[in-house]
């Protein structure tokens, strides 16, 4: 494992420092060992690095710099200091010429943290795909790349949060800038946090640019694209024995092609196929491979390939995290690692980027309505729909009330209108004493703030801008970047170029999401390089036949029941809640009340491996 830990601000002794650092150095260090310390008056600090992302720790007069990636700086004197000396060298001289504001020349994925005395300045990369965790306490500001690390302060208290709970149901994970403990938080993607004086300021340092209009021909943004997409694969994949990830999906295809392209060997490509054909497609990534002449390796996943990833991923992860597919990450991942493999290339970040997710176009179909004058939608079309005698009986006019319904919510609330808390009465769900520990809006007012903080007014940039945070940092990116780090790899992320995702930024809408055609511009600055199945094929998905298997499989099934009874007893759920859950998982649609049961499964599985 990598990363560090420390703190600013006095408040410990030197016995009780050392004690302290111990305890959190041993979360970081893993078993390769704590290879950098420091205790000065005012901060302590710890470095370890297991050689899949590299930790670098540098003292200067008094300044610790701490540095966890493999980031680059926009400028040559920096760039030089980190060559020849060592990358947190880099970060003190940028600090000492510019204070906070050298952040804008940091590139790539990165945690950092500067401690001054008795000041400090923390920051993540742009897209997230590093973590930093911190603490305040008795004027002390406490931090780890692990929060693990940072709990394992004896001044922060491991008390689980309710709010945290409910976020969870919620999201399926727990995100930014909440944790699991109540006194523990996360950087969001591209955020400093400033400590000095016992205080704390928070920002972002840097923000997507967005184009709402642009004139610039295709032929030009397309050439550029190609540049910066050769450009991104080339410098992701320098370092070491390489392989791919390759779903079948455009993203995996993408990378696996211009890897290939720049290659004078066969990418070693992998991929995961299952028995259930609806989950499955190994077909597309074959056709990848044969188009690419990668050396394919694939892997059809098994029920008992499950119930081997359940501790791995509740043992790696510093919280619950609900999202099923995490286990065919880890088992590709892993079978990467068994073959030698030491660095994997995935294409993570193209929908949220370039406009894939489906419900960009499905919202684009309930703003329709919107354009429509309020005096008729709310004088004549509702009024007239929701008072015809037996209408909800009559599938056209019940669709046709839901379609309504759904309309009038406004963004971005609406874009959740699936999910499994809107669906169903809260009080039917929760035990009435959770409920009176968490405040229920909280989940909203968190996407409301991302929403509204984006730098564009079109909904297209908006819901991108989200679910760059919550679909791309909070969640696929812990998934791969932990799962391939419990496997043994480092993975990169080509589509995550700084570049490039500016580049996008300059795209204006339509060229992201065109009538009800996702990824338009990319597909098309593509169409005479990607096969033609792989570019017209509807949008798949990673997931996991787990509601199935937890039914048919019996080892399975027994963890399932087990965990969901002994879950019952926290006082949470409502017992009768579960039970009708298990039930419609039996008997209604596996798949579909499956997530649920995989959420609360693994929340359980978390709580009982963490001692909680």
């Amino acid at each position: 494992m990598s990363g560090f830990c420390g703190w600013a601000g006095s408040g410990l002794d030197h016995t009780a420092s050392q004690q302290a650092l111990e305890c959190m150095a041993r979360e970081i260090g893993s078993s390769a060992g704590t290879q950098g310390r420091s205790i000065l008056r005012e901060t302590a600090a710890a470095v370890a690095s297991s050689g899949l992302y590299p930790a670098s720790l540098h003292e200067e007069d008094g300044i610790l710099s701490l540095l966890l990636g493999t980031p680059h700086w926009a400028d040559s004197t920096l760039a030089g200091i980190a060559e020849s000396a060592s990358p947190a060298a880099a970060l003190t001289a940028a600090y000492r010429r510019q204070g906070r504001d050298f952040l804008p020349l940091l590139h790539g994925p990165f945690s950092l943290a500067i401690l001054d005395r008795d000041s400090a300045l923390l920051a993540i990369d742009r897209m997230g795909i590093h973590t930093l965790s911190w603490a305040q306490r008795q004027g002390m500001l406490i931090f780890s790349t692990q929060m693990r690390a940072t709990s394992a302060h004896p001044l922060v208290n491991r008390e689980i949060d309710p709010q945290a709970i409910y976020n969870y149901f919620y999201f399926h994970h727990i995100p930014s800038p909440g944790t699991i403990y109540r006194d523990v938080e996360k950087l969001m993607p591209a955020q400093y946090l400033s400590f000095r004086n016992g205080r704390i300021e928070k920002d972002f340092y840097w923000s997507l640019p967005f184009n709402d209009q642009d004139s610039t021909p295709f032929e030009t943004h397309a050439r550029r694209f190609r540049q910066l997409l050769n450009e991104s694969t080339a410098s992701t994949s320098r370092g070491g024995q390489l392989g791919a990830f390759l779903s079948g999906g455009t993203d995996s295809s993408t990378i696996c092609g211009v890897l290939s392209e720049g290659s004078k060997e066969a990418v070693e490509s992998y991929s995961i196929g299952y028995s259930a054909e609806e989950f499955d497609e190994m077909d597309y990534a074959r056709i990848a491979a044969r188009r690419f002449h990668c050396n394919p390796h694939e892997y059809y996943l098994k029920p008992d390939d499950v119930m081997s990833a359940i501790p791995v991923i509740t043992g790696y992860y510093d919280e619950p995290f609900g999202n099923d597919s995490a286990v065919p990450v880890y088992v590709c991942a892993k079978q990467a690692a068994d073959d030698g493999i030491g660095i994997m290339l995935a294409g993570d970040g193209g929908d949220e980027v370039f406009g894939g997710n489906v419900r960009y176009a499905r919202q684009k179909i309930f703003d329709i309505y919107g354009k429509v004058p309020a005096i008729f939608r709310k004088g004549m079309i509702e009024p007239l729909l929701f008072h015809i005698p037996g209408g909800e009986r009559l599938p056209l006019l019940r669709k046709a009330m839901s379609y309504i319904r759904q309309a009038n919510i406004p963004l971005p609330e609406r874009m959740e209108s699936y999910n499994f808390l809107y669906r169903q009465p809260l009080e039917e769900a929760f035990e009435p004493g959770f409920l009176e520990q968490v405040d229920t809006s909280t989940p909203d007012a968190l996407l409301r703030e991302v929403y509204f903080r984006t730098a564009s007014a079109d909904p297209i940039n908006r819901m991108m801008h989200l679910d760059l945070k919550f679909t791309l940092a909070d969640n696929d990116l812990r998934k791969v970047s932990g799962m391939c780090e419990a496997a043994g790899v480092e993975v990169r992320y080509p589509l995550l170029d700084d570049r490039l995702v500016e580049f996008s930024g300059e795209l204006p809408p339509d060229y992201k999401v065109r009538g009800q055609q996702l990824r338009w511009f990319f597909k098309q600055a593509l169409r005479d390089f990607l096969p033609r199945e792989i570019i017209d094929k509807s949008k798949h998905g990673f997931g996991l036949p787990f509601g199935e298997w937890s039914l048919s499989h019996q080892p399975l099934r027994e963890l399932v029941n087990d965990s969901l009874g002994k879950f019952a007893e926290r006082g949470i759920l409502r017992q009768s809640y579960i039970l009708e859950l298990q039930r419609q998982h039996k008997e209604i649609h596996p798949t579909y009340f499956g997530k649920m049961v995989w959420v609360i499964l693994m929340l359980e599985q978390w709580l009982q491996a963490h001692d909680s």
